[in-house]
């Protein structure tokens, strides 16, 4: 549900206000945005309206949450998640598909927008540091997905062939993402970014019908007059040229010969991405890929440069232990450097030289003397945490009363219906102005409760603005 009518209040905060100035002049290389955790989702909305983000969380469940909730006052197709991969760089371990597909989509919205129909431009891309410590097979954005739209001219044969170009799996009968089948005239496939595999019936050389199917039973469901869109299941494809590579690089790489061989001969195997920079046409940053005048945004800074620390120590272990294991007897690792892990210091020297600017919106209070010595602006949002009642539902009900009687704007939130609406019940019996509202899209009227529903774990409070968000 949207909550956008609390930006209208929010942006009339000085520091936010200044940030958002900043913003949009665009010529702030560092800038600390001091403000508590329920209001750091609108704050980088207010930011976004100005210029794309890059919002940097140290794991990926702080990414998951910070894009549910940014996508409340942005809109579901603004926000955009980068995954990261499940194994580590030099592992002979491939990531899943759906991981796969999922971080190629994001690229693809960045450097193509408007090129998938179901979605739009990306306003804001949130990622775990992991991700964004990984370098990229270079051109991952322009790989081209499988489209098949009803009345499309495409030859079953032809798309057959391009799903095995994109790393699909040829099977009897689909079953898992990133498979395909061909029965006569129809064609099951499963792009690892939907929900359900997908039916395309031919007529001839011709596409008829795109539905998609339970893969339970395997009955059709219902039609997608938009057809298939799946992009490939892997970042790095045997195109001609990276079996070239590999079949040159038997000799060179011993521990990888056996890889290198089925490569060159057009068979994907497992960990075949650790092979990427050799292989590939080479490596690039996800920063490289973002659009112009893009921010950088590290959501709670010291838990993402303790994060990233540990994540690139990991690797260093983790890489010295497969070495030992190898010294045993086992398969060599692929110590590629250009695959490893970079450092954050050298995440933000590729930001400075891009001229990327690098901000944070943090809920600790800064040291300002040392900011000063860094050249950091530092704004700090008038806002604070909400006090937990911790179930004391008199003094909760008390200081709702209290705070409407003062003609404060107030938004309360719950995650169903149902419980939205005995929420109303219960203010109102208590002497509490209180509404039912579908979202918050406009300004919230003073001295009353609006209760809507929304994915939004905390809340805050500004006593200048008076306006409280509880959950």
């Amino acid at each position: 549900m949207s909550l956008t009518g609390l930006l209208e209040v929010l942006r009339q905060d000085p520091a936010l206000a200044a940030a958002v100035q900043a913003a949009a002049a665009g010529d702030t290389a560092a800038l600390d945005v001091v403000a508590p955790l329920g209001a750091r989702p609108p704050v980088l909305a207010a930011l976004a309206a100005e210029r794309p983000l890059l919002v940097v969380t140290a794991t990926g469940r702080e990414t998951e949450d910070l894009a549910t909730e940014l996508r409340c006052y942005l809109g579901p197709q603004r926000v955009a998640e980068f995954p990261a991969w499940e194994t580590l760089p030099h592992e002979r371990l491939s990531p899943r598909s759906d991981t796969v597909a999922q971080r190629l989509a994001v690229l693809r919205r960045l450097v193509h927008p408007g090129d998938d129909p179901t979605t739009g431009p990306v306003r804001v891309v949130v990622a775990p540091v992991r991700a964004v410590l990984q370098p990229l097979v270079k051109g991952l954005a322009d790989l081209e997905p499988v489209r098949l739209r009803p009345g499309d001219e495409v030859g079953l044969d032809d798309a057959a062939r391009a799903l095995l170009g994109a790393a699909y799996t040829r099977v009897d009968m689909v079953e898992r993402r990133g498979e395909f089948a061909v029965r006569g005239g129809i064609l099951d496939v499963f792009p690892p970014t939907s929900a359900h595999p997908v039916r395309v019936e031919f007529f001839g050389d011709e596409v008829d019908e795109v539905r998609s199917f339970a893969v339970a039973d395997q009955r059709s469901l219902e039609v997608l007059p938009e057809g298939v869109w799946a992009l490939p299941c892997r970042e790095l494809l045997l195109t001609g040229a990276v079996r070239e590579r590999a079949a040159a690089l038997v000799a060179q790489l011993p521990g990888a010969a056996e890889m290198l061989t089925k490569l060159a001969e057009g068979i994907a195997v497992e960990g075949m991405e650790s092979l990427a920079p050799v292989l590939a046409d080479g490596m690039e940053h996800l920063l490289d890929v973002l659009p112009a005048g893009t921010h950088v945004v590290l959501a709670e800074p010291e838990k993402v440069r303790a994060r990233a620390h540990d994540l690139v120590a990991t690797g260093a272990e983790f890489l010295e232990a497969a070495w030992a294991n190898a010294a045993a007897g086992n398969e060599v690792p692929l110590d590629l450097g250009a695959a490893s892990f970079w450092t954050l210091a050298q995440v933000r020297g590729h930001a400075e030289r891009r001229a990327v600017p690098w901000w944070s919106v943090t809920t600790l209070t800064a040291d300002e003397e040392l900011r000063d010595l860094e050249d950091v602006r530092i704004l700090r949002v008038g806002a604070r945490d909400v006090l937990s009642y911790r179930g004391e539902t008199e003094r909760a009900l008390a200081d709702l009363r209290g705070l409407t009687t003062a003609g404060w704007r107030i938004v309360l939130t719950t995650e169903g219906h149902g419980p939205a609406q005995r929420l109303v019940e219960l203010l109102s019996g208590e002497d509490v102005p209180a509404r039912l509202a579908p979202d918050v899209a406009a300004a919230p009227e003073a001295a009353l409760v609006h209760v809507t529903t929304a994915s939004v774990q905390h809340g805050f409070v500004a006593e200048q603005l008076r306006v409280a968000l509880l959950t």
